[in-house]
């Protein structure tokens, strides 16, 4: 037959809508023509396809060839679909067999010699096709992350010459197996390498434990890029679901299997990074640093230094835990439930408390430095923690290291499954109707907490937060009561700004 019809997959975000491979041979001058939308790199697959069917042993067809790439409004880009082009070709040719192809989904950018490279969204891929009941057929270096959802037939090879070998049964290729559970732990900094700064610590663990955001602002020197950088080692392990997701955003970032996906995410970009370059976007929007730190941890050090508009694209995902991405030709969404983790200087000058180094003015210095923060940014930070430098007689001195950040991590997943067993959430994730569920208070309580939040004049969204902190502090404790301590110690995380 001079038609074949092949199954594929575009990328639109964390979507992967089907993409139906027409392929048409007719007589007339030879010619190859891609019509329904490519962009350059998918008319680049021409050349790719033509060198990669001779150079595996068939005939390329010397006819006019017309390939449709369905919906035709439906932008395609990259290399994903030089697989299915070539199928189709040799399948419209009666090179191979087009009876199978209809239960099966193909994607993969060819090399010359007909090898098979990695393509970005193959995890989205494999679950769409999973939903349509279809086999997929992916490049050996994609399979890792093609196998990762439950219930799905993937093959994964190398060459165009195996996947063919298959379609004739000739020789037939097993699936894909997935990877073995990650059995290593990360070498992460310990916890218990910090000197001092119990305050610093315990708001640490209050934070891994509630999944809260955290800012912390002392001098320089205090052990604020200390502090953060043994945060991964005390937060508890992803959930199946949450590895899921984090593969997924990974596939559509990085081709390949580059990552190890039992690893919470963490993202560091520099101050100098622009709102783009954390919320995402192009032309083809892809996800930013913000979706990059989903279900993990974004580090922002030195947050003043940060551009105003790049903060400010940080509020509405903190509120949401999602970004919604606009441009003319699509629009996209993608998560963005990451835990904020902050640090900062309190002025320019670092220590506006010494004379010494140049404030002529400290806290006039201070007050325009600690400005560049929006009051709406600041109040969705949960805790706001004051760090003091350690005395240097306390640096020499030889005592016992304190708690390791295993026995701090025990305590932090403890209070995790209590909160995943009540709300099926962390306590930062619960809504307005689940906080009036869960962090129920007593009449005294219920006073107090409202007369605190007057006199530190509080907004409607800090109460909430206050709230959710407390409650992590009773399940930390094993509580199922918020006690007074509780919201007392949350509210002294509040006092900063």
């Amino acid at each position: 037959m001079s038609l074949a019809i092949i199954h594929s997959r575009a990328r639109v975000g964390m979507d992967a809508p089907p993409v139906t491979v027409e392929v048409h041979l007719s007589n007339g001058l030879p010619g190859f023509t891609i019509v329904g939308l490519p962009d350059a790199s998918v008319k680049e697959s021409k050349e790719r396809v033509r060198s990669a069917i001779i150079n595996s042993e068939f005939t390329f067809p010397s006819k006019r060839i017309t390939v449709n790439l369905a919906p035709a409004d439906l932008p395609k880009d990259g290399g994903r679909f030089d697989l299915p082009i070539a199928i189709g070709i040799l399948a419209a040719s009666e090179q191979i067999d087009s009876a199978p192809l209809t239960a099966l989904e193909f994607i993969g950018e060819l090399a010359l010699s007909g090898d098979l490279r990695p393509v970005k969204g193959s995890l989205t891929a494999s679950i769409a096709a999973r939903e349509e009941n279809r086999a997929l057929f992916v490049p050996i270096c994609n399979a890792d992350e093609a196998t990762l959802p439950s219930n799905v037939t993937v093959f994964a090879t190398s060459h165009l010459l195996h996947i063919c070998a298959h379609i004739q049964k000739k020789t037939l290729l097993s699936p894909a197996l997935p990877p073995p559970p990650s059995i290593s732990t990360p070498n992460m900094p310990d916890m218990e390498d910090v000197k001092g700064q119990q305050q610093a610590k315990r708001a640490l663990e209050v934070a891994a434990a509630g999944k809260h955001n955290l800012l912390m602002i002392g001098p320089p020197g205090a052990g604020k890029s200390m502090l953060a950088a043994r945060l991964p080692g005390i937060l508890p392990p992803m959930t199946e679901n949450e590895r899921l997701e984090v593969a997924a955003i990974q596939s559509i970032a990085l081709a390949g299997n580059a990552l190890d996906w039992n690893i919470r995410p963490i993202r560091t970009p520099h101050h100098t990074s622009s709102g783009i370059a954390l919320a995402g976007g192009g032309s083809n929007p892809k996800p930013g640093e913000i979706s990059l730190a989903h279900n993990g941890v974004l580090f922002l050090d030195e947050l003043p230094e940060y551009g105003r508009k790049a903060l400010e694209v940080l509020r509405e995902p903190l509120e949401t835990g999602e970004i919604s991405i606009s441009r003319a030709a699509c629009q996209v969404k993608y998560p963005a439930n990451f835990q904020l983790l902050t640090a900062m200087n309190p002025c320019p000058c670092g220590t506006p408390d010494k004379p010494s180094n140049g404030c002529v003015n400290p806290i006039a210095c201070s007050n325009r430095y600690q400005s560049k923060l929006s009051g709406p940014l600041l109040d969705r930070i949960d805790i706001h923690l004051k760090v003091d430098a350690v005395p240097l007689s306390q640096l020499n001195q030889s005592t016992a290291p304190g708690e390791n950040s295993q026995t701090i991590r025990t305590r932090v997943e403890q209070a995790r499954a209590k909160q995943i067993a009540r709300a099926g959430k962390a306590n930062h994730d619960m809504d307005s109707k689940e906080v009036a569920t869960h962090c129920q208070l007593s009449a005294d309580n219920q006073k107090f907490i409202e007369r605190a939040a007057e006199q530190l004049g509080l907004s409607a969204r800090a109460y909430h937060r206050v709230l959710k902190v407390s409650r992590t502090l009773a399940d930390l404790e094993d509580r199922d009561d918020i006690a007074k301590h509780h919201i007392s110690e949350a509210l002294s995380y509040r006092g900063i700004f």
